[in-house]
């Protein structure tokens, strides 16, 4: 046996059991702070972890004092919830991977008091007998879309599955080739069509679709007609679609009903943003479309779930559909989506009040004052020659207004004493974490996503990262 091996078998067996840690002085005051199952799966963990650095000859610090620093730090892993508030600094508004859309402390308020105590979730207070749901924001989205009724379901694509099952099941879906969309994970229009049971139809080219290509593809088995916005890509170029109008037109000489997969979701106008191709929910139910999908953590700046809109009678089979009940909403998003809805109610008001709206549509004046908060902050703190604040670009992000850009203002830091990758994953691994993007070798924060509150937070972070600590 070579010496190498004689001391990896000797070190092995001087690893202690989880039995005798946890009989020590120092595991007696730890099981006398936390739960007893945690301390001993951080024991566990330790000598496993000191096991595997035996076996692969790492060279480490086995001391007994060293042990219970590991497992102390094991257990405050142990118990540290996984799902954590960030900073976002990358200028993404709606950013997917970070959560899309944070909701108002007028929100959140009435989350706490619908989430504290009990509710009538499903209880009518006037008749003192069963209710519906569904009611707490049906009567806002019909006020504010105008449409004849409304439901919400946990997310858009279930919106999608829910309306195509109830109304198209073993049937054909009349859909362009430009619209069989893919949004961010795998979801795709032709998936959800199989999903549903309905059968897809496709129609057109990739860049043109005209209404004989729709009018000739209808026949007894058809039961809709899909028209799928262009929410996260645009087609430009020698192109031609449909129009509504045409549509609902064509739908209603043969008695099929037309549904409109919008996607964004957005409740208000935007046209004085200087926002012409996204329309709202409430032009499109003018229109005369039967039926409209739409997401609540986009454009809309709600929780997540997916809206269903439009006429009555269709919306009434859809809540019938034993499939409704497996994508309903809980009580909190219900509570989260009223309160979101209520917000519109005073349009102009809205645009401050809702946080993604507020931050897409401040003014470039606002952010640039954030920014340079942010620069005098670490000039502080950091050598000035590191940092610089830049005329910069946002995106509104997760899968909405994908051909605009926003003019915003970051603050770049060029790091001398680590490279700009340590600089990020420090941040991104600090309390709280401040996720930031890398562009040219430097670092960007961008002054449009960090909140106000947030400001000195950030500066701190970065000053202690770029310390060291």
């Amino acid at each position: 046996m070579s010496s190498e091996a004689g001391d990896r078998r000797a070190a092995l067996a001087d690893l202690p059991s989880v039995d005798e840690v946890l009989k020590s002085p120092e595991s007696l005051d730890l099981l006398a702070n936390f739960p007893r199952r945690v301390v001993i799966q951080s024991i566990r963990n330790v000598i496993d972890s000191r096991r595997r650095a035996i076996l692969a000859s790492q060279v480490a610090d086995f001391s007994r004092s060293n042990l219970f620093k590991d497992i102390a730090e094991n257990i405050d892993r142990l118990l540290s919830f996984s799902l954590v508030s960030v900073i976002n600094a990358t200028g993404v508004v709606l950013h997917t991977n970070l959560g899309r859309s944070p909701l108002s402390e007028g929100v959140l308020d009435n989350v706490m008091k619908v989430g504290m105590g009990y509710s009538n979730l499903e209880y009518d207070l006037e008749t003192g007998k069963r209710g519906q749901r569904h009611v707490h924001t049906g009567r806002l989205l019909r006020e504010i879309t105008g449409a004849e009724d409304a439901v919400i379901v946990n997310n858009n694509a279930a919106a999608v599955l829910l309306c195509l099952n109830t109304l198209a099941k073993d049937r054909e879906v009349i859909v362009s080739r430009g619209e069989l969309v893919e949004i961010g994970g795998s979801f795709r229009v032709p998936d959800v069509m199989t999903s549903s049971n309905a059968v897809l139809r496709e129609v057109g080219t990739t860049n043109k679709t005209h209404l004989h290509d729709y009018s000739n593809a209808i026949n007894e088995k058809t039961a809709l007609i899909l028209k799928v916005h262009q929410s996260n890509y645009k087609i430009v170029g020698f192109t031609s679609d449909v129009g509504f109008d045409e549509l609902v037109s064509l739908g209603g000489e043969h008695g099929i009903p037309v549904m409109y997969d919008l996607g964004s979701g957005c409740l208000l106008d935007l046209t004085p943003f200087g926002i012409r191709s996204e329309p709202s929910v409430a032009e499109i139910i003018k229109k005369g479309i039967d039926l409209v999908t739409f997401s609540g953590d986009k454009l809309l700046g709600g929780p997540q779930g997916g809206v269903i809109a439009g006429r009555k009678r269709f919306i009434e089979k859809i809540r019938k559909n034993p499939l409704a009940r497996a994508v309903r909403v809980d009580k909190l998003t219900i509570a989260a989506f009223e309160a979101t809805l209520m917000e519109y109610m005073d349009t102009e008001k809205a645009v401050k009040k809702i946080p993604v709206l507020d931050m897409l549509f401040q003014s470039p004046s606002e952010i640039q004052s954030r920014a340079g908060k942010i620069a005098a902050g670490l000039e502080m703190k950091i050598p000035k020659g590191l940092i610089e604040v830049l005329e910069d670009s946002s995106m509104a992000g997760g899968g909405s207004l994908p051909d605009m850009k926003f003019p915003t203002f970051s603050v770049s830091i060029s790091p001398s004493i680590m490279s700009v990758n340590e600089l990020e994953l420090s941040l991104r691994k600090g309390q709280p974490p401040v996720i930031a993007r890398i562009k040219d070798d430097a670092l960007i924060l961008d002054a449009r996503t960090i909140r106000d509150h947030e400001i000195e937070t950030v500066v701190n972070a970065v000053a202690a990262a770029l310390a060291g600590q």
